[in-house]
């Protein structure tokens, strides 16, 4: 028997555990309601830790269960559905599902011009390519935007900046979207204006005093920046944490740009297949005193076997056809790009007395692999470039295109052996060259090459858009800060605002909406109001305050603890807000019932509800979970600790910061 136990799919043990469980509550809770409610809830985790399905079809199912409810109920001891039918589809109108819908767009937008890709060069430039510089930096800048605007605005606007560092460090996007969302979590925590439920915390703090007996001292309010120490330690410490554990806890996937994969895999097969073996990038700068300075590229690329792919002569960076031809001059200064095998690179810089960067600096955004790379194209029959070379042509001012190699029926002519620049082209070349996405892009619709290389970043940046996206951003935010329009109101101003005016097409403001985001937070808005309606909530709270009775006299420390625990287990299945007007009203008489500070108790509960890191159901963990390609498992094994160390970290800093109030 025993062996047989051991041997089922531990889905199934669960399965079997979550049912007794179900039966026993329904056996002790004080209505039918609660007890349906209570075993749709447990269904929902259990989807959730063991993934049956994806978590956003059991977001979904569990919407239509609530929904079916309705139908059944007389069968099951229900006066009513467990949800109202026309209440159902109210999470798909919500303020936070609209919110993230437009933040996503504006967010894209911001992207679509190239602004957040500046953002991810700073980034880069300050923090190098590794791991331990980077997740402070992106983490600690969102958790510092997150304490003004929504968190989910802020983590949205960096999900694009976190994929291209990734894409440009080779680092996995889930070693890095994870510690920002949560870092974007705790900085809602640092101001009074950071998330929802401390928004609403002054608003019930002045409804309990209404409510408190006649001899008690009304409660006071919080200002501005009275939770900042709070917040900050907060902060901090989830910084520290991923910095110093994130190896461990971390999952280890891929970098989540599959087309940057893509274009790498491409680059490898062609530096093997053309004889291009340990061809890179290198970036040099010509001090004065080098012989290069008063030649031209064009004598330097007939001397040596380098080629060209930007440069900088202090009037800013050349690139592609936009602005390398053989006919500039070098001077002193000259910032070079140059895509070389480390042999003949060696050789270059010794006889040259040039200054080698030990990585990409000045040119990391323009030749990075989601800009620039290899890529091979065909010479078809008919086209004009035939029995001419690259020279005649000058190809790469023409086109982009920096020559690598020409293959020939069963030869190859490359760079590294010279004449590739001088041998004419004929029908049936298969051309590998150096050239931006961008200049490639545009030779797939030019009859003149028939251009192989498909899978490579398509990208059309608008840089001629740039001020009318930041002047749309900069009147969201205005919008959010300075008004009392509605976030979601706000967020669709400049979402319409990036298609009306073009930074945006409709079908890429589509596009750039995560749908399984959408999906998984709409579906579950309906569960929260079933455990909040039912009563079930209140069921569960008074539970843990009686099991508190029993125990006695115990310090006020622990009342307190238990009431940031409940917060943090109502906040992973319904809203916070939700959560935060039911307990707030608990905290007090239970803090007036244990001599302790209703204000504080009440705040415990406002900060607790930000505590969210188990599972996907927040805003934020949701909105990252599609790009870094996390599970449900992921959650509960980085959050499971971040959980642990909030309540820590919160419940000390709380009573040393607000010990001398009353």
């Amino acid at each position: 028997m025993t062996d047989a136990i051991r041997a089922l799919p531990r889905e199934h043990l669960a399965a079997a555990l979550f049912t007794l469980l179900a039966i026993y509550l329904a056996g002790i809770v004080p209505s039918v309601e609660i007890a349906w409610v209570s075993a749709v809830l447990l269904l929902t985790v259990f989807l959730f830790a063991f993934e049956v399905v994806s978590v956003d079809v059991a977001a979904i199912s569990v919407m239509v269960l609530l929904g079916l409810s309705s139908l059944v109920a007389p069968w099951i001891g229900l006066e009513q559905g467990l949800v109202a039918p026309e209440r159902l589809f109210d999470g798909f109108a919500s303020n936070a599902v609209i919110s993230i819908i437009a933040v996503m767009i504006v967010g894209a937008g911001l992207d679509r011009t190239g602004i957040m890709s500046w953002v991810a060069g700073l980034i880069m430039r300050l923090g190098g390519a590794t791991e331990t510089r980077i997740i402070p930096l992106v983490s600690g800048t969102v958790g510092v935007i997150s304490s003004f605007m929504q968190n989910v605005g802020a983590a949205a606007l960096f999900i694009p900046v976190v994929g291209r560092i990734a894409a440009r460090t080779r680092l996995p996007i889930s070693r890095l979207l994870m510690p920002m969302g949560f870092c974007a979590i705790l900085g809602g925590t640092i101001t009074m204006v950071g998330s929802s439920p401390l928004i609403l915390l002054n608003d019930l703090i002045l409804q309990a005093n209404d409510a408190l007996p006649a001899d008690s001292a009304p409660l006071r309010t919080f200002a501005l920046f009275d939770v900042a120490p709070i917040g900050i330690a907060l902060l901090i410490t989830g910084i520290l944490y991923f910095v110093i554990a994130g190896r461990l806890v971390l999952p280890r996937g891929g970098s989540g740009e599959t087309e940057l994969h893509e274009a790498a895999t491409t680059r490898a097969y062609l530096a093997e297949t053309y004889q291009l073996d340990g061809c890179a990038v290198h970036e040099l700068r010509v001090p004065a005193d080098s012989p290069l300075v008063g030649t031209s590229v064009d004598d330097m690329e007939r001397t040596w076997t380098v080629r060209v792919v930007a440069l900088d002569k202090g009037d800013g960076l050349r690139v592609g056809a936009d602005g390398v031809n053989r006919a500039l001059g070098i001077a002193a200064d000259t910032r070079l790009a140059l895509i070389g095998t480390a042999p003949a690179m060696d050789a270059f810089v010794a006889a040259n007395r040039l200054e080698r960067s030990a990585e990409l600096d000045h040119f990391a955004e323009v030749v990075s692999e989601s800009r620039a790379g290899i890529a091979e194209l065909v010479v078809p029959p008919g086209s004009a470039l035939i029995g001419k070379s690259a020279r005649d042509l000058w190809l790469r001012k023409t086109y982009g295109l920096s020559l690598l190699a020409i293959h020939r029926g069963g030869s190859i002519i490359n760079y590294t052996t010279g004449g590739v620049r001088n041998t004419p082209f004929a029908a049936g070349d298969a051309l590998v060259v150096h050239t931006t996405w961008a200049d490639l892009a545009r030779l797939e619709r030019d009859r003149n090459f028939v251009v192989v290389t498909t899978e490579y970043p398509h990208e059309a940046l608008r840089p001629h858009k740039v001020p009318v996206a930041l002047a749309l951003f900069v009147l969201t935010l205005g919008l959010i800060l300075f008004t009392d329009l509605r976030l979601s109101v706000a967020l669709l101003t400049g979402a319409v605002g990036m298609v009306l005016t073009g930074v945006l097409s409709i079908e890429e403001a589509y596009a750039a909406v995560s749908w399984k985001t959408v999906f998984l937070l709409a579906s579950l808005i309906p569960l929260g109001l079933a455990v909040e309606q039912s009563g079930t909530a209140a069921w569960i709270a008074d539970q843990a305050l009686g099991a508190l009775g029993a125990l006695g006299t115990v310090p006020v420390w622990v009342v307190q603890a238990v009431l940031a625990i409940l917060a943090t287990a109502f906040t992973l299945v319904m809203s916070n807000v939700g959560a935060t007007v039911l307990l707030v009203p608990l905290a007090v008489n239970m803090a007036l019932g244990v001599g302790a500070d209703p204000a504080l108790f009440a705040l415990t509960v406002a900060i607790a509800t930000s505590n969210s890191f188990l599972i996907p159901t927040h805003q934020v963990n949701a909105l990252v979970m599609g790009p870094g390609g996390y599970r449900v498992a992921d959650f509960l094994r980085a959050g499971g600790i971040m959980t642990v160390l909030f309540l820590v970290v919160s419940l000390t800093m709380l009573n040393l910061v607000f010990t001398h109030h009353p």
